[in-house]
């Protein structure tokens, strides 16, 4: 199968996108805007200004020292009469006064003037900083909760084929990595481009042919920015991607610690992630080092640029076709218009790392949904627990079938037992009366109602689930109980991973009833803080079996109208599962349940055991009536729980 990032990289395709969410933000986008522009217009104008108090600061130098009372004309006229005729031309762009020295009043004023402007496009860059700021973050908050709402919409398909630790790494590595990357460049980017129009606007203002000048090493830039920008965003496609590996990687060697150390893998673990890490260090350094190079490359333009105003200024200065300030201004222009284009370039692997990161966001929100529940939603109109599988056919994938014609009747209050060799399709059974899986022929009925016309959260809401693995998350084992009473439509599953404490209705007896049912009770009191104990996700501090009593208690609290249990007595001992299945015979009562499980007394027990091969049932009955058929059930009996009935009895 093709894994997520196995499509080419669309940059434009998912830059747009990206920039498609800030749509609710447009007001704030727009104040942003403006106030962007108002504080380039300001910054813009400043080297103008202060070309201007160069201007008349060297106007007074040059009048002050020739003679009063003549004018501007019979001073440069008497230059040219002694031979000065370059000085001349370079005097006669300049406004002075023959006799009057530098008019400080003026400069001050100008310099003033200066300062405002300077200081007001400050304060309005500091606006739009915080709108920017605002608009980011809550455009992130949008997109964290469209992928946490994308999660839950998502089948469990999807998640049994990629690994835990890459969805986590795009529900939080990736979207970080575009947080960080929007507040770091969008803001800068704007205020960089309206630079480059403002400052050329100023520049062709001042002099055309300075400015087309200055124009030359634009279409060089762009070239070499191409260039890098093409070699360095597949290189951080992969380093995303290997992030979200070695990611996967570490989750499961931290999650299954244990286990590696039984087998001795330590050696086996450490290498692979060595392996990780190496691709994601060649990924990042290949990344980084070809974006890198455009900041030296776009600082040498920017100096061969400075070069050439420089010269050709000099002359239409000497010329008098410019004055100094001018010059000056335009100088410092051809600065602000570089600087601009080397931040962008510069910014190019931060845009790059986030657009590719997007796109990785993207692939989770375009993945196919599980069918939408139908509006109105049936419901049964007396839960009593009567389950109909009406000609059941399933695969996983269309060309191998696993459930083929199964057609079943439970009874209300009835447990049934489901048994049969690994992969014969028994918890996939369970998974298509929970709707984890739709049929793809036949219907499920729930007390005559189609379950497919069932919203799931009202399907859910009245099964009680227990699994082989048991899943506590951070809190007290009250809390971790209660958790199997929470209203609303998520299936009570003992195996649901979530917070939370308990709902208002859930008092602390009822929930020490429900421990002391599934036999918890005795193990909670013997703990430093009882019931208040602090377990974290990992149960840390309880027995695999003690966990699995927590687990049973949560279902036992939910008060569902099915059970099903999933091998949930695989991690407790021989004698505490005969205590819980008595728990069970009292839970059972009125309620219907399924039991997938290869321990003796639960199969024992049952109204009724199916024996299931290849997706089909190929017996059903009592335990004794199975027995007396010496058929399939016979024969897995004799294999399996002969011993064990010696051990019990």
């Amino acid at each position: 199968m093709m894994g997520p990032d196995s499509r080419s990289m669309d940059f434009k395709g998912s830059g747009k996108r990206l920039l498609a969410q800030f749509r609710p933000e447009r007001v704030t986008m727009y104040g942003m805007l403006a106030a962007v522009v108002i504080s380039v217009a300001l910054s813009v104008l400043g080297p103008k200004i202060l070309g201007h108090a160069t201007d008349l600061v060297f106007a007074g130098i040059v009048g002050r020292d020739m003679p009063e009372g003549e004018s501007k004309a019979e001073a440069i006229e008497r230059m040219r009469e002694h031979g000065d005729g370059g000085m001349a031309d370079m005097l006669s762009g300049l406004d002075f006064t023959p006799g009057d020295g530098i008019d400080f009043g003026a400069v001050g004023s100008v310099l003033l003037l200066a300062t405002g402007a300077f200081l007001a496009a400050g304060l309005m860059m500091l606006v739009a900083t915080r709108l920017s700021n605002r608009a980011i973050n809550r455009t992130v908050f949008r997109l964290r909760g469209d992928v946490q709402a994308k999660l839950s919409r998502l089948p469990l398909s999807y998640f049994d084929k990629r690994q835990r630790g890459e969805v986590l790494s795009r529900a939080t590595n990736d979207i970080d990595n575009i947080n960080q990357t929007l507040q770091q460049s969008m803001g800068q980017l704007i205020n960089s481009l309206l630079t480059i129009i403002g400052v050329l606007a100023m520049m062709f203002w001042i002099s055309p042919l300075l400015a087309l000048v200055a124009l030359v090493t634009v279409p060089l830039s762009f070239v070499v920015a191409t260039k890098v920008g093409k070699r360095s965003q597949p290189q951080f496609v992969q380093q995303w991607k290997s992030t979200g590996a070695m990611n996967a990687h570490v989750e499961e060697m931290y999650t299954g610690h244990t286990l590696v150390k039984v087998f001795g893998r330590q050696e086996e673990s450490a290498k692979a992630f060595a392996e990780h890490n190496d691709a994601l260090y060649e990924a990042s350094f290949k990344a980084q080092f070809n974006s890198g190079i455009m900041q030296p490359l776009m600082f040498f333009m920017s100096n061969l640029n400075y070069v050439l105003v420089a010269v050709v200024g000099g002359l239409r200065v000497a010329s008098g076709s410019l004055s100094i300030g001018d010059v000056q201004a335009f100088i410092q222009y051809s600065r602000q218009f570089s600087m601009p284009l080397t931040q962008v370039a510069s910014m190019a692997n931060l845009v790059q790392s986030g657009v590719a990161s997007a796109e990785r966001i993207f692939e989770l929100l375009d993945a196919d949904e599980q069918e939408a529940d139908p509006v109105p939603g049936e419901r049964p109109v007396d839960p009593r627990g009567l389950v109909e599988m009406q000609h059941v056919s399933f695969r996983y994938e269309k060309d191998k079938p696993l459930i083929e014609d199964l057609s079943l009747v439970v009874e209300p209050g009835h447990t049934v037992a489901i048994v049969g060799p690994t992969g014969a399709g028994k918890t996939t059974l369970v998974n298509l009366l929970m709707r984890f899986y739709e049929v793809t022929g036949g219907r499920i009925t729930l007390d005559g109602v189609d379950v497919a016309k069932m919203s799931r959260d009202e399907l859910r809401g009245g099964i009680g689930m227990v699994l082989q693995d048991t899943w506590l998350f951070g809190g007290t084992i009250a809390e971790n109980i209660a958790y199997g009473a929470e209203s609303g439509g998520a299936a009570r599953s003992a195996s649901g991973k979530g917070g939370g404490g308990r709902r208002a209705g859930v008092s602390r007896e009822q929930v020490e009833e429900a421990a002391r049912a599934a036999h918890a009770d005795r193990f909670i009191r013997t703990l430093p803080d009882g019931y208040d104990t602090v377990i974290d996700d990992e149960g840390t501090g309880v027995s695999a079996g003690e966990k699995q009593l927590i687990t049973i208690a949560r279902a036992f609290l939910s008060d569902p109208v099915i059970l099903v249990l999933d091998e949930a007595t695989s991690s407790v001992d021989t004698r505490t599962e005969v205590l819980i299945q008595k728990a069970m015979a009292r839970l059972a009562h009125g309620r219907t349940s399924f039991v997938i499980a290869h321990r003796l007394s639960t199969i024992r027990d049952a109204d009724t055991i199916l024996v299931m091969e290849d997706g089909a049932i190929v017996e059903q009955g009592t335990h004794d009536a199975l027995l007396a058929a010496e058929g399939a059930y016979a024969r897995l009996y004799a294999a399996q729980f002969a011993q064990a009935v010696a051990e019990v009895d």
